[in-house]
């Protein structure tokens, strides 16, 4: 019965991906017409009006995206503790498959970048975006083996870890030591009543928005209190009556289908300049391009080549060397991740603009190109 719900609740987090994928796709479009439209002007001002004393760009980027980074840490909290990294063996695929599509994608593009200012953005190609990478799985519909979706889900989350231990250690800046002792004091807090086993979800979401606010305050990027606050709320068992598994369910659709949507909207309104092909010779360009596209894929292949042959883990039956080749190409759709880790690394606002929209460029030839590679391996095992 727990192997059925938590299947449900895995199914049920795929098919919030797939359409939310299909929501992040509609969004991109939508935003990139409207910001080179005769009113761009007025839509590209409307993610700089201001609340509060900040932009509505702020409280997208770094308010609501807390939320989505909140999911992210539950979804860790569940592989952990009952999903595919709960067994070390088993666990092993995926966290080498993320290690290595982390590594050579960061590799390549310092490469291009070592000795310029542009550096910075190492981060930006080692994201997977799980959203649209699932949405592209799920245009090949049932045919598609579970094993392979559980096994990018799990590279996915693996890898979005990668990215805020990233964020934490390479763009903090300058560090504001009380408010970052005040934000870690909440999380003790936090931590100790988890271990008095209250499980009052309030209390842990209010004590979450002081953590946020100090954490913000500090110098460290706030989303990371997303993940903290993950940690601290009771797992219990995972059931359906846990805490946990409730915020989880609960989150799916306002991230799927207002939050992430929201920051496609806001991140991708980008003014494309008419010499824009003269943007990809740039070298923060190629080191985005070459990482995503083949950096991703070599990087995941060939680690888990490396774990395979040192027979530290296996692969499952219904995955073979030709689909994973092409999960490896999926896992080159950054989109979200490598967005935000953009707007972190760079403050030029040209250079952000370009970024980005070789991250969309880079996304829809990784994609594309896995849809099509994996497309042609299920067509031969069906014949």
């Amino acid at each position: 019965m727990a192997l059925i719900k938590k299947n449900n609740l895995f199914l049920s987090f795929i098919n919030s991906e797939r359409a939310g994928g299909l929501v992040l796709l509609i969004c991109t479009i939508l935003s990139l017409f409207l910001a080179n439209s005769f009113f761009s002007e007025e839509y590209i001002a409307i993610w700089h009006f201001h609340i509060a004393n900040h932009a509505a760009e702020f409280w997208i980027n770094d308010g609501l995206m807390a939320l989505f980074f909140l999911l992210i840490g539950l979804e860790l909290e569940r592989e952990v503790y009952i999903g595919e990294l709960s067994k070390l063996k088993v666990a092993i695929l995926p966290i080498f498959g993320a290690l290595g599509g982390m590594l050579i994608p960061a590799l390549l593009y310092l490469y291009f970048n070592l000795h310029l200012p542009t550096r910075s953005g190492f981060g930006i190609p080692m994201a997977t975006d799980i959203a649209f990478a699932i949405g592209v799985l799920s245009l090949l519909g049932n045919r598609v083996p579970l094993s392979i979706k559980i096994f990018l889900t799990a590279l996915a989350v693996i890898d979005d870890l990668g990215a805020i231990i990233m964020i934490a250690v390479f763009y903090t800046k300058t560090i504001y030591f009380t408010n970052l002792l005040l934000s870690i004091g909440i999380f003790v807090l936090l931590l100790i009543m988890n271990r008095l086993k209250v499980k009052v979800l309030i209390l842990y979401l209010i004590g979450g928005v002081f953590m946020w606010y100090f954490m913000l305050n500090s110098g460290v990027h706030a989303t990371i209190t997303g993940i903290l606050l993950a940690f601290v709320i009771p797992f219990e068992d995972g059931k359906e009556n846990s805490i946990s598994y409730k915020l989880q369910s609960w989150l799916h659709f306002p991230i799927a289908f207002m939050i992430i949507p929201l920051f496609a909207l806001c991140n991708t309104a980008i003014n494309i300049d008419k010499n824009w092909i003269q943007i990809i010779t740039e070298p923060y360009s190629l080191g985005i391009l070459f990482g995503l596209t083949f950096g991703k894929p070599l990087g995941i292949v060939s680690f888990i080549f490396i774990a395979l042959k040192l027979k530290l883990t296996k692969l499952p039956k219904d995955i073979n060397w030709n689909q994973l080749i092409a999960v490896g190409f999926l896992g080159g759709i950054g989109f979200t991740m490598s967005i935000f880790i953009t707007l972190l690394a760079f403050e030029d606002k040209q250079i952000i603009n370009n970024s980005k929209l070789m991250i969309l460029i880079a996304s829809l030839i990784s994609g594309t190109i896995g849809y099509i590679w994996l497309k042609i391996s299920l067509d031969k095992k069906i014949n």
